[in-house]
């Protein structure tokens, strides 16, 4: 096998506990959920333990889903950040470059209402809301990513309905230093627009909505905003023209000095915001985030993270040329060696223990 997986793998799960628990350690939790998320021709739970029986390792699916339900999920959280961190240096990045960081929300749709009895549903939500979560019950996941790096980043996980406007500042917050956020409409209000132009060191470039108001001042800048509440900042107006959409954009990026940004540049960013929704695409079609498994909060969290988990491994897999570079050429790659070993479990468990 040509690739550094097996490095990777060394690196960053031969650190987890092997003998915390007597029937599920750490470890082959953790390469359980991998495995999972990652394994192309497993459908079930259910059929990754029957194979894991099959081949020598004792597993069953009540034991993995009390784990799931009360075992801590900081050590997900945890290898996820590590994993991060390492693909940020790897990276080569130049400190006066505009890193631009894509921000937006998706939802996943939950298999039991249970979750909506437990009150999950009265999370900020209006009475429309509560209604609509009763009989769509969901999660969202709020995230932005890196366009330097490739790394997400800002993860909120929020159970309930809700508008963006009125979630999201944790990932927002998580906007690199010189860094440009790229938020569609759903997150545009008036004070998280003012708080964003009080910020000197990140940058933003907003969609605002169409029933905002505008009022050219001298200076160029517009106020946003009706009656009273009003916000003074640089306004980008362009057109698609095969949609026939107009696109109105507010930013606090400078017109001249450094990290300046001209009208055309700022609508190219923006298109950029598009690189999210490919985010939220491979994860779900390729690493299972629409296949929520559990029926409670910290199950739903550990898969979240497991799916992130999977992508960011992804990203700092290498492998021959030949084979392709995109996360899907690398994620069959290993799946054609994987194969080999029966599972994912087997072949960290091969890693770890036997390299």
């Amino acid at each position: 096998m040509l690739s550094n997986f097996p490095k990777i793998i060394n690196q960053f799960l031969g650190e987890l506990p092997k003998n915390d628990y007597p029937v599920l350690d750490t470890f082959k939790f953790v390469s359980c959920w991998l495995s999972f998320v990652m394994d192309q021709s497993q459908s079930s739970m259910r059929d990754l333990f029957k194979r894991l029986n099959v081949r020598g390792i004792d597993m069953d699916i009540s034991t993995f889903s009390k784990a799931s339900k009360n075992r801590d999920s900081t050590v997900f959280h945890n290898l996820f950040l590590k994993l991060r961190n390492e693909l940020k240096n790897k990276r080569d990045i130049n400190s006066k470059d505009l890193v631009l960081f894509p921000i937006d929300s998706t939802i996943i749709s939950l298999t039991s209402k249970l979750l909506w009895k437990e009150g999950y549903h009265l999370l900020g939500a209006t009475h429309a809301e509560e209604t609509s979560a009763r009989l769509h019950p969901q999660v969202k996941l709020f995230s932005g990513i890196n366009l330097l790096t490739a790394e997400p980043g800002g993860i909120l996980i929020h159970f309930g309905q809700g508008h963006d406007s009125k979630y999201g500042e944790e990932t927002i917050a998580a906007t690199p230093q010189n860094g440009v956020s790229i938020m569609d409409r759903g997150f545009c209000k008036l004070e998280r627009i003012k708080d964003l132009i009080q910020d000197k060191e990140r940058y933003f470039v907003m969609r605002i909505k169409n029933d905002m108001s505008l009022q050219m001042q001298g200076n160029g800048k517009f106020l946003v905003g009706t009656g009273t509440k009003k916000v003074e900042c640089r306004i980008v107006n362009y057109c698609d023209l095969e949609e026939g959409t107009e696109f109105r954009l507010a930013t606090n990026l400078p017109e001249t000095g450094e990290f300046s940004a001209s009208n055309e540049e700022i609508g190219n960013f923006y298109r950029n915001r598009w690189q999210i929704e490919l985010l939220w695409k491979f994860l779900k079609m390729h690493l299972k985030l629409d296949r929520l498994i559990t029926k409670n909060i910290n199950g739903i969290e550990i898969q979240i993270y497991c799916c992130l988990i999977a992508y960011v491994v992804l990203q700092l897999v290498e492998i021959p040329k030949e084979f392709g570079s995109k996360s899907l050429d690398k994620l069959r790659y290993l799946q054609a060696f994987m194969c080999e070993n029966i599972s994912y479990v087997h072949w960290f468990r091969k890693i770890v223990f036997e390299s």
